[in-house]
């Protein structure tokens, strides 16, 4: 049995993104997913209330130490949402019913505080894990069947960089269609070379471009097809570098946008007015400028950001595993995944 207070499965999962030894938002939710199972299966806990206590505990430690990797944060949220889910079924069952005219008068008396001990919760809540995890296994898989419905002949798609849903999504379409791939390079890590390759040796037709040639092949594509790095809760993205000049060229040539996106990339938090500067991080300019150019270049001021960000009205379609949707119904996903009183912790 672990204390209430022993934190060290968070802490080394949050040790093992800062050491890359997780690279990819995939394995960091199966990972999460694992460190849950094991909370519930052995965590010292006796009522939902407790155990929502744990959960909450390290998405505080993860969200301090990782507060730009939300992934493994919205999985743990999600996952209250579940416990509370299964504790009013269990507490219906039991014949306690709370109604809407108690909630809104204020009579607490049979609002669900989530203490009672309840002997099958545990039970319950694995046997939802189970369903998760192969959601989480599967995800990828049922987005990228969703591919001859928005791919079709001769079209001629651009993507950024590299992503690994993109990757499946093109080549699940071309078992079905012929088309062409332009693949911005993504500079400074491009990753758009290596995607290039892997598409190629599909036999996609692909061309990989620079970054600053985006706008003059931009008006010969049908459609813009990318990944994110996470979807804030107005529908507006996080994506790497380079994508938010790429969805300006594509709204100048009314060109759709679809992003890519995992459910677990869907977080209840947005960007504020004057959150702009705190968004964003900054990578070794090495990648930029090598190292030894730092004699000459002692006054200048070397920015390499990882993210940008992209307002919802560039984004035509999210498409998950549930399907497509429109930047306006992201609120009511969000409210699919999570609880409002777990938005933020």
């Amino acid at each position: 049995m672990k204390d209430n207070d022993d934190l060290s499965d968070i802490i080394k999962l949050i040790s093992d993104i800062k050491h890359k030894n997780i690279l990819s938002s995939y394995d960091v939710a199966l990972r999460t997913e694992k460190l849950l199972e094991n909370l519930i299966s052995h965590g010292k806990w006796d009522s939902a209330l407790e155990l929502m206590d744990l959960v909450k505990q390290r998405i505080k430690c993860f969200s301090q130490s990782l507060p730009d990797e939300p992934t493994a944060s919205n999985i743990m949220k999600h996952i209250l949402k579940i416990i509370r889910d299964e504790y009013q079924l269990v507490s219906k069952k039991k014949g306690e019913t709370h109604s809407l005219q108690q909630i809104v008068k204020g009579d607490s008396s049979n609002v669900l505080d989530y203490s009672e001990n309840v002997s099958n919760l545990r039970s319950a809540l694995l046997d939802h894990l189970s369903e998760y995890k192969d959601e989480l296994e599967t995800s990828t898989e049922n987005i990228a069947a969703q591919a001859s419905e928005h791919i079709h002949s001769n079209e001629t798609i651009l993507t950024v960089g590299k992503s690994r849903t993109v990757e499946k999504f093109l080549k699940s379409a071309s078992k079905q269609r012929l088309f062409n791939v332009i693949v911005v390079e993504g500079a400074p890590s491009y990753l758009g070379h290596s995607m290039a390759a892997a598409l190629a040796k599909s036999n996609i037709q692909t061309t990989v471009i620079p970054d600053s040639a985006v706008f003059a092949m931009i008006s010969r594509v049908n459609k813009v097809i990318i990944g994110t790095h996470t979807v804030l809760a107005n529908g507006a993205l996080r994506a790497t570098s380079g994508i938010y000049v790429v969805a300006l060229a594509a709204k100048h040539y009314s060109i759709p946008v679809m992003v890519l996106s995992h459910m677990y990339k869907l977080t209840p938090l947005y960007l504020g007015s004057n959150d702009h500067d705190s968004f964003n991080i900054c990578a070794s300019p090495a990648s930029v400028i090598p190292y030894s150019f730092g004699s000459v270049l002692n006054s200048a001021d070397i920015k390499n950001p990882m993210f940008d960000h992209v307002p919802p009205e560039l984004v035509t379609l999210f498409i998950t595993h549930q399907g497509g949707n429109a930047p306006s119904y992201i609120y009511r996903l969000l409210s699919e995944m999570y609880h409002p009183d777990d938005y933020e912790i």
